[in-house]
């Protein structure tokens, strides 16, 4: 059974059912709505295999499942790699973790460095929008002030998202969201003690799965996302955002129902808006 922090509505596996897998020719396997969980039975599933060949050998990736020397404790912290679900338990079939939420018309690892859950974390950090006289904007029907956020635009997909990124093994989950925000969105480690300060607070506002496009059946992503405010915009708010290597573009995006996010990043950062009582 899945836990609650799985919400209705965010996971239906629409981003990673996408027609063809990214950056390759390996087309998914057709899985209508209604096919998507595994307790319904598809019995003509027939999805493809594929494990991008960039990824195999590097240092943070695991090896083919049927490496012999290959022997991962499945649903467990293993020798420092976390391998257990934010969602719970997951099923090993054939030696193979299986995607708790259902079937993407893949299976193998993709662009996914390991087998089963990797895990990500993801800083949403926001500010009020202010006017050049340091008053609140404010939304013409709902009045309530807007919430702006630090988004960075993708390279792959061009398209908005959360800064952030995997989590190292062994790495707390405090440190990735910080090395993330300041990798990818200052590149550069100045206002460290500006950084330090407000990234020793923070409100955890999403722990579980991520409709992420690189999902297979066999590989997924998931996170912890918490939110870092900018209550009065004179801290991180006033430093000068530049793009790190992982970023095409940086920017202080603001937020509405309308914004078109990577992945399901528009419902996570929801979750920050209606905690600071924003306009949405």
């Amino acid at each position: 059974m899945l836990s609650s922090t799985v919400r209705p509505g965010i996971f239906k596996h629409i981003t990673c059912r996408n027609d063809f897998y990214p950056r390759s020719k390996v087309k998914r396997f057709p899985v209508p709505d209604e096919l998507v969980f595994w307790k319904t039975d598809y019995p003509d599933y027939d999805p493809p295999k594929y494990t991008s060949p960039g990824i195999k050998g590097q240092s943070y990736a695991d090896p083919d499942v049927k490496d012999a020397s290959f022997h991962p404790v499945w649903n467990s912290l293993d020798r420092g790699v976390n391998r257990v679900s934010h969602v719970g338990d997951y099923s090993v079939v054939d030696g193979y973790p299986i995607n708790p939420i259902g079937r993407t018309g893949i299976v193998g690892r993709g662009l996914l460095g390991r087998w089963g859950p990797n895990h990500a974390a993801d800083p949403v950090v926001t500010r009020w929008k202010r006017d050049d006289t340091g008053e609140f904007v404010l939304n013409s029907t709902t009045r309530k002030k807007i919430l702006q956020m630090v988004t960075i635009q993708r390279h792959d997909n061009k398209k908005w998202a959360i800064p952030g990124g995997m989590v190292d093994p062994g790495e707390k989950v405090s440190t990735t969201l910080k090395r993330e925000f300041m990798e990818e969105a200052l590149n550069t480690f100045g206002g460290q003690t500006v950084i330090e300060e407000f990234f020793s607070t923070g409100v955890e506002i999403y722990k579980g799965y991520v409709d992420d496009y690189r999902n297979t059946d066999n590989a997924w992503i998931e996170t912890v996302a918490c939110n870092f405010h900018d209550e009065t915009g004179d801290r991180v708010g006033k430093l000068k955002l530049e793009a790190g290597d992982d970023a095409a573009k940086v920017k202080w995006l603001d937020l509405n129902h309308e914004v078109d996010l990577h992945a399901n990043h528009a419902q996570i950062v929801e979750m920050a808006v209606k905690r600071l009582d924003a306009h949405w």
